[in-house]
């Protein structure tokens, strides 16, 4: 199909399906500031996982969210029968940044006249501009490409970014730890995270610890927090606040302290001074895209590193993060608090 010129943006309805997990979500705010930079008058509207809309709001330049749920469309037959219901006609072009065949569907079942996205062999059919995924480039730098491909314009400026910052804000003595992960692989083992965190006590005497998660994830910080001497300047917050609210909480904190996921992404887009210790995930792909206050660690030592996979079938847990030397987390956070 040909390209959708510049010329065109006024007379433009733009609909973005957006990824599943809550890091690519984040990462994706650099792909709708490259298509607002191309199309700067059109209308750029989003589906996203319903548990994902507070992180999409904040997205600059979104005009309308569509909440997707895979629990009540479940599979390609439900999203067949979602994108039926974006009603043919009412968006000009759709662009698709999962690569999953289900979303693929949604699209073409959309009926819009311009469906790009990345696609695997078998499924090009589904879409009127069909890209090949660069592979080993940062997931952001994925997602512009996209774009690019489609326009044939290089985007050079991009960032990271949503409508929240640190600007002006008054940080609190709270350093928000997260050592959690759906993945096995990148969660922090459980003798590891409260030697860390006893540390963290013991050489910070002004700073209290506030643990991060799901509501799933409470119990694992329970464990962590039952587990250390002097647990007095500690709070469990799983499950007690929403995205917005972990957001926000994040802008006035003085430091993150987290594993490879996706509130790493979250709090390095509105500023905050981030540490993500990676293990079995490729900082070169997925580490948080702001360089600015943002200190990488891993272990880098077994041949192992990184597997990208969910489990650790080797050593039965993640060695990799069980032997992250913690006294470079504790030099790192001296220099990003600066205490």
């Amino acid at each position: 199909m040909p390209q959708i010129s510049q010329a065109k943006s006024a007379e433009l309805k733009i609909l973005i399906r957006l990824p599943n997990w809550l890091g690519d979500v984040v990462m994706s705010s650099a792909f709708i500031a490259a298509v607002r930079t191309f199309y700067p008058e059109g209308i750029v509207d989003v589906v996203v996982k319903k548990e994902l809309c507070d992180i999409a709001a904040m997205i600059p330049g979104v005009a309308h969210i569509i909440p997707f749920s895979k629990q009540e469309h479940k599979g390609v037959a439900g999203a067949y029968q979602f994108g039926k219901k974006l009603k043919p006609g009412k968006y000009d072009l759709y662009f698709n940044l999962p690569e999953s065949l289900s979303s693929q569907v949604m699209a073409w079942a959309s009926g819009c006249t311009g469906r790009v996205g990345f696609v695997k062999e078998g499924s090009m059919f589904l879409m009127t501009d069909s890209f090949k995924r660069p592979e080993n480039i940062h997931r952001v730098d994925e997602y512009v490409s996209l774009i690019e491909q489609y326009t044939k314009t290089e985007i050079k400026e991009r960032q990271v970014s949503l409508g929240i910052s640190r600007t002006g804000a008054s940080a609190t003595n709270k350093l928000l730890i997260n050592f959690n992960s759906e993945a096995s692989s990148r969660r922090m083992p459980i003798d590891k995270a409260i030697h860390i965190s006893g540390l963290l006590l013991n050489t910070f005497k002004q700073i209290n610890l506030s643990f991060i998660g799901s509501p799933q994830e409470t119990a694992f910080i329970d464990l962590i927090i039952n587990g250390l001497e002097n647990n007095e300047r500690v709070e469990n917050l799983a499950g007690k606040t929403t995205l917005k609210e972990l957001a926000g909480l994040m802008v006035a904190s003085t430091a993150l302290l987290t594993t490879d996921s996706g509130p790493a992404h979250l709090a390095n887009s509105v500023g905050t001074p981030t540490i993500v210790l990676f293990g079995a995930g490729n900082e070169h792909n997925t580490a948080p895209y702001n360089k600015q206050d943002l200190t990488v660690i891993r272990y880098g030592k077994l041949p192992c590193e990184p597997c990208v996979k969910n489990t650790c079938k080797l050593y039965g847990i993640p060695k990799c993060l069980q032997k992250i030397d913690e006294m470079q987390i504790i030099d790192a956070l001296h220099q990003l608090i600066k205490e």
